[in-house]
Order: C-alpha cells, then sequence, then structure tokens
C-alpha cells in the first residue's frame, strides 16, 4: 500500500478530513500507481498565511515522474512543455521576461498557490481520478482563502472556472481564460496578458509584485 504524506496541520480542520478524507485516503493507498507523491505540496511550499495569488489547473501531469505537485509545474532542470510552454510564451509577451526552466517551485515561494482541482492522477491516465473525491477540498480550500482577504485567481479552464464559482468576487481579482494546452490556447489564452495584470492589481493592494521570471 502507498504510503501518503499527512496533510499540513492549518489545513486539517476543514471539514472534508473528517467527512471525506479517510475513505480518499484508503483508496488511494490501495490503487494502482499513481503521482505526485505528496498531493499537499502546494500547500506546504504556499502556506495560508502567504497566499496572495491562486493558480487553479486542472489535474496533475499523468508522464511518470513529471507531476510535482504544483500545478504546471516541471520538475527542476526540465524545459516547459505542453500546457506550460503556452503559459511562459505568453509571460514572453506580456512582461517581456523569460524563465529558465519548468520549475514553478519560486511562484510558489513568493505566495503563488498553484493548485489543481485534482490532486492525484494515475500514470498515464489524465483525468483517472476526477470524481474520487479531491473537489471538495479544493472548494473548501479556495472558500477559506476566499475569506481571508483580497486574492488574486487565475482560472484557466472551464473546471477551474466551474469549481470557484460559488466564491465571493468583492475585493479579489478573477482572471479567466482558456486552459492553456496546446488544444485550446488560441481561443483566448494567448494575449490574456494575466502576469501584468496580477501585479498591477497587487501594486493598488499595496503589495510587492511576483518576479514571473524567478
Amino acid at each position: 500500500m502507498a504510503k501518503i504524506p499527512a496533510p499540513p496541520e492549518s489545513w486539517t480542520d476543514l471539514p472534508f478530513f473528517s467527512s471525506h478524507w479517510p475513505a480518499l485516503h484508503d483508496r488511494l493507498a490501495a490503487a494502482p500507481a499513481w503521482q505526485p507523491a505528496d498531493p499537499f505540496r502546494a500547500l506546504r511550499l504556499t502556506p495560508r498565511e502567504n497566499t496572495r495569488v491562486v493558480i487553479l489547473g486542472q489535474d496533475p501531469y499523468p508522464t511518470p515522474g513529471r507531476a510535482t505537485g504544483l500545478a504546471f509545474s516541471f520538475p527542476p532542470g526540465e524545459g516547459a512543455q505542453h500546457s506550460l510552454k503556452n503559459i511562459l510564451a505568453e509571460l514572453a509577451q506580456d512582461i517581456g521576461q523569460t524563465k529558465s526552466d519548468g520549475d514553478l517551485t519560486s511562484w510558489a515561494s513568493q505566495g503563488v498557490l498553484l493548485l489543481n482541482t485534482v490532486l492525484t492522477v494515475p500514470l498515464n491516465a489524465a483525468n483517472g481520478h476526477k470524481g474520487w473525491g479531491w473537489e471538495p477540498l479544493v472548494t473548501q480550500i479556495l472558500t477559506r482563502l476566499a475569506h481571508d482577504g483580497p486574492k488574486a485567481f487565475l482560472l484557466w479552464g472551464s473546471p477551474a472556472q466551474k469549481l470557484t464559482a460559488g466564491l465571493p468576487r468583492q475585493g479579489h481579482l478573477f482572471l479567466t481564460a482558456p486552459h492553456p494546452s496546446p488544444l485550446s490556447a488560441h481561443r483566448g489564452f494567448f494575449g490574456s496578458r494575466p502576469f501584468s495584470t496580477i501585479n498591477r492589481w497587487l501594486a493598488e493592494m499595496g503589495q510587492n509584485p511576483i518576479d514571473w521570471a524567478a
């Protein structure tokens, strides 16, 4: 049975962990190989009190060894491919800066929560854990963050947008666009200029900008 890291203590008072987590934990422990090894890594690297921006993805990369626990991020030293390649192309077009590799850990350390709507995936089976029970946790995390104070929510694709439909809007920045995958990026993701928009909003909030090229 797979050993699953415990969630960060700062989140374990969410109703999910008493109502849903025991059954989901046992199901994951008995399931065939899946990734990332730590489904809660995004919450560890970007604690609740440090979160300023939320980028909501879909599910982790299914290619073995590629999922890092951070939405859209690649392992250190790997060049960006697929959706992230398009994200970084938009970054360069938006702010005129380039990022050298696909590791987004530096974004997480600056208060960008890189969260997926589903936190695990079977190897080589995209969306294989959709509907297993992660969505209630992600909804509760987002709701709590929205009530903590102003946040920028970057929502790419309909799953992210549907999951956040019930969040309060007042005081927050919500940016929506098609998913940056090669299949849909040309439908309005390119040219959406999310990175400069977020940094302008952070400045209006009296906060430091994100160094997206870090």
